[in-house]
């Protein structure tokens, strides 16, 4: 436990001491993509953010005009992104458990994105983009209130918009994979009903905060001069404020979620016979048609952050591809010329890594960045899922934290440097001054330690008081004779497998 603590001191300590130095330097506004740019320059360094219903008034701001491609596009990103859990996560752990395991994984996975969906609608649409405070949004949507086939959400260009159902369906796909992501980290040994609770407490304390923090703002189309920006500016989120930039949730899904891992593995504690008994993946084949199915649906996940079908889009679709690609041939490499093999489990891990690094990036990079940041992710996450494991002493079952947190950390500290227009990036754009602004990377990179400590810290300080709790309650781990049997038969009275 001393090295859980130790670690969210140390990653909150590198993000926050050069606070002062950010918030001399930083001189962008609250942002977001459009067709030629990534994100906006006034005063202070801001991120492309999910954006918000339009209210405004029509003799202020012109009606947006909702496009059917866009729309289109959104419905296709929405159905890839729930293609990407069940069953291309649910599949890809599922293949990495021992078979007496299979269906627990398979089930958590799939009631989880179904229980937060709901918990979406109820009031987690509602708390996360509501205007609020800089870290939690209102009540004022609960239930989707107000909420009709006519009312629409900004986008990152000025005056244009999509129907706020899909955005809202859009965005509750990513608050429900991103709880299924921690299910790695304490597979094998977790009451399931132990787990529920944890996953809606996380869910609501956790999740909400940081997407608000981050992805909240109140749209480009009220940025019409300084004094405008700098207003609506003070009603975004914390982050978005502080200026961290992430594309489709580098921090507010990765981070958060593999903290949240990393703090569950080391309170439920080492499977029985870690270190002495087979551990091994009783499914490679599971697994890699998870990780090829993850792929695929990635691109609704990062492509549809930009929520138009435009360049920007096209920037993120192609990013996505080449450094998942870089990060898989990083890490195979490596692992052949360390162990003498190439294996399955590595190319598939390679582009999982792969896939996290560049979602905070890939609309704010050049294909040659999104190459690098791969090459990056393949070769630290193998690290991750080694060294820094075998370091810390904890048994994070599949990996979430070796993966998700190393390559989601990486990936948004590296988003700071190879959005540089002079790396090929897309810089930052000025949305009063309707053009691409100056780019201080060492200020955009201290913006993005901020959303590194932040995410490291919330989740961290959340997790382990929603697991203290349920542990004083209800208990988090099942029997001993229950898990050598496996959670398939004695928590669901079902085999995955009939011999």
């Amino acid at each position: 436990m001393k090295k859980t603590f130790a670690i969210l001191l140390a990653v909150a300590g590198l993000a926050f001491s050069g606070i002062s130095h950010a918030d001399e330097k930083a001189a962008v506004a609250p942002a977001a993509a459009t067709a030629t740019a990534a994100a906006v320059s006034a005063p202070v360094a801001a991120p492309i953010a999910a954006p918000v219903a339009v209210t405004a008034s029509p003799a202020a701001i012109p009606a947006p005009t909702v496009n059917k491609g866009d729309t289109a596009w959104m419905i296709v990103a929405t159905a890839l992104v729930i293609l990407m859990t069940s069953p291309g996560l649910a599949l890809f752990y599922g293949g990495l458990v021992r078979s007496k395991n299979m269906l627990s994984v398979l089930m958590q996975v799939f009631v989880f994105f179904s229980m937060t969906a709901v918990l979406w609608v109820v009031y987690g649409y509602s708390v996360a983009f509501t205007e609020g405070s800089a870290f939690f949004g209102s009540f004022d949507k609960l239930f989707l209130k107000g909420i009709t086939p006519d009312s629409v959400a900004a986008t990152f260009s000025k005056g244009v918009a999509i129907p706020e159902y899909i955005y809202v369906a859009f965005q509750l796909t990513f608050a429900a994979i991103t709880p299924a992501l921690i299910v790695g980290a304490f597979a094998e040994r977790m009451k399931f009903s132990a787990v529920l609770l944890f996953i809606a407490l996380w869910f609501t304390f956790s999740y909400l905060p940081m997407a608000h923090m981050v992805w909240y703002w109140a749209g480009p189309d009220g940025y019409t001069s300084a004094d405008a920006a700098a207003k609506l500016g003070s009603t975004a989120g914390f982050l978005f404020q502080k200026g961290a930039l992430d594309f489709a949730g580098g921090t507010v899904v990765h981070i958060n979620a593999a903290v949240a891992g990393l703090v569950a593995a080391f309170m439920v504690g080492k499977r029985i016979g870690v270190g002495r008994e087979s551990m091994a993946p009783h499914s490679l084949t599971m697994t890699m048609i998870g990780a090829s199915l993850l792929w695929v649906g990635w691109f609704g996940f990062n492509a549809g952050s930009n929520l138009e079908a435009n360049g920007v889009a096209a920037l993120a679709f192609i990013n996505t591809l080449v450094a998942t690609a870089a990060a898989t041939m990083a890490w195979m490499l490596a692992e052949w010329l360390l162990k003498g093999k190439p294996s399955m489990l590595g190319a598939a891990s390679g582009a999982v890594a792969g896939l996290v690094a560049i979602t905070p990036a890939c609309g704010f990079v050049g294909p040659m960045g999104s190459i690098a940041i791969g090459l990056s992710a393949g070769l630290l996450c193998l690290w991750g899922v080694n060294g820094l494991k075998k370091w810390l002493g904890m048994d994070d079952a599949l990996d979430v934290f070796g993966v998700h947190g190393v390559g989601g950390i990486l990936g948004a500290v590296l988003t700071g440097v190879f959005a540089a227009p002079s790396l090929g990036g897309l810089g930052v754009y000025d949305y009063v001054a309707n053009k691409v602004g100056d780019y201080d990377m060492a200020a955009q990179v201290t913006s993005q330690l901020w959303a590194v400590g932040t995410a490291v810290v919330w989740s961290g300080v959340v997790s382990f008081i929603a697991l203290k709790l349920i542990d004083i309650v209800i208990g988090l781990r099942v029997p001993e004779d229950e898990e050598r049997e496996g959670l398939d038969i004695t928590s669901h009275g079902e085999s995955a497998y009939h011999m």
